[in-house]
């Protein structure tokens, strides 16, 4: 006589494969922490973020090729070829070919290597600018990612770098020190003034629930007319002047030259490499990263599982505004040597770009840093060698932003699966294949039946 196999009671739950207990009995969806909705500000930022290496790359190549159309229909030789273009079509094929390759390789030895050049130096010369350049917006962006990876959007990284730049000067300018010495306080200062003015974002943001996005915009236009009002004030502007300029970085203050002084490359790059590292341990490997990362997966679960929310907003600000404090302190004593209401430049927003071509992880923000160095660096040559605007460098950075923010838009233009969706339909064919094979696959028939049905069927066997 066959024996049924033991049944599961109905009043306890069912233990899944996996070892992953299933929800008891009477707990529903609304018991356990509401994820995100879709459109909400956690959602977007994910969204965008969401995309992996092939998309970036697929996004950079496209920015190019849109740029490289632009570049053809607004040059006067394609214009002039193309008025006979039926005529002599491959005048105009030639003439697009050619101001298309003269602009990029142009761009390519203003920023990696000048291989026309004659000594080594020159020839490298173009690099260490790249460098340069790169150094404080790779800081800054660092910054930017982490409250990223918090769900925060900061937009204030423009506002806290001049901060960080300002205090920076008060410690350079007024201060008298020894070599060395000198150097790592005004460090310490950028860094305090830039994560002064970012905690403030945070703060207001956990405990009064403003939003960081209008928070950081304004503190922007503070900031910058604070440095523009001190800089026309004695407190700051040179002494004999009526220019809203401050004295200059004494060699104690300053960031030595890292390949002496025939290059403007300096060590606050190794300090980005530094800080590059230092924010990837600290997301990736730390319980402030993990605590960090969990409020900007969703802070409702994070809140359950007993992580500070308003703790982690504040955390991530501070730091976010110290990072680009010390993007202040890089730029101003490492290469300009002054302050001035213009210092920041576009490094503060170029750093969402970044950070967003990066995916808000600090290895990917480095090399997007080091792309859009690449790009400012080069693009002066460009234009000075081949006649095509500087601002053609803005156009690839501007569509480079879009697509990068619409991931889902280049995975449509080259036809690429949605992440996940192999790895989904691989599960649904490993699943499917036993019960279509049916008795085809050893075991199929006796794990499609339920048990009491196959019981059943091995009892009516029996008596026949």
């Amino acid at each position: 006589m066959s024996q049924n196999p033991p049944q599961t009671p109905a009043s306890e739950p069912v233990q899944p494969p996996g070892g992953a207990p299933a929800p008891a009995a009477g707990v529903t969806g609304a018991d356990a922490p509401p994820a995100p909705e879709r459109g909400s500000q956690e959602s977007v930022l994910r969204e965008i973020l969401s995309g992996n290496a092939m998309v970036t790359a697929l996004a950079i190549v496209l920015s190019l090729v849109i740029s490289a159309v632009l570049i053809i229909v607004t040059s006067p030789d394609v214009i002039d070829a193309a008025g006979y273009f039926f005529a002599r079509p491959m005048d105009t094929l030639s003439a697009a070919w050619t101001v298309v390759s003269d602009a990029y390789l142009a761009l390519f030895r203003g920023s990696i290597v000048n291989y026309r050049a004659d000594s080594f130096a020159d020839m490298i010369r173009p690099l260490t600018e790249t460098l340069t350049v790169a150094t404080p917006l790779i800081i800054t962006s660092l910054g930017v990612a982490i409250a990223f990876r918090t769900g925060l959007f900061n937009i204030g990284g423009q506002g806290q770098f001049l901060i960080g730049a300002a205090f920076a000067t008060v410690g350079g300018v007024y201060l008298d020190l020894p070599l060395g010495v000198h150097l790592l306080l005004v460090i310490v200062m950028g860094a305090l003034g830039g994560l002064l003015w970012g905690a403030v974002v945070g703060l207001l943001k956990a405990y009064t629930g403003a939003h960081e996005v209008i928070l950081t915009i304004m503190l922007n236009y503070v900031a910058l007319h604070l440095v523009s009002y001190l800089l026309n004030t004695p407190f700051l502007r040179r002494a004999g002047t009526n220019n809203p300029i401050s004295e200059q970085f004494p060699d104690s203050a300053a960031f030595p030259a890292l390949l002496g002084d025939g290059f403007r490359l300096h060590w606050g790059f190794v300090m980005a490499l530094v800080l590059t590292f230092l924010a990837w341990w600290m997301l990736e490997r730390s319980t402030l990263g993990f605590r960090l990362r969990a409020v900007g997966a969703n802070p409702a679960a994070a809140r359950t599982a007993g992580i500070s929310v308003k703790g982690g907003y504040v955390a991530a600000m501070a730091i976010a505004g110290a990072l680009a404090g010390l993007g202040g302190v890089a730029h101003i004593s490492g290469t300009e040597k002054v302050l001035t209401s213009g210092i920041a430049g576009q490094f503060g927003f170029d750093a969402i770009t970044v950070a967003l071509l990066g995916r808000s992880h600090p290895v990917g923000v480095l090399f997007a840093g080091l792309l859009f160095g690449a790009l400012r660096a080069g693009g002066v040559t460009m234009q000075t060698q081949t006649g095509v605007p500087i601002d053609i460098v803005l156009v690839v950075q501007s569509f480079i932003v879009l697509l990068i923010a619409a991931p889902p838009l280049v995975r449509a233009i080259f036809r690429l699966p949605a992440p996940g969706s192999v790895r989904a339909r691989a599960n649904a064919d490993v699943v499917t294949q036993p019960v279509l094979a049916g008795a085809a696959v050893p075991g199929a028939a006796a794990e499609a039946v339920p048990a009491e049905t196959g019981s059943a069927t091995t009892s009516k066997g029996e008596g026949r």
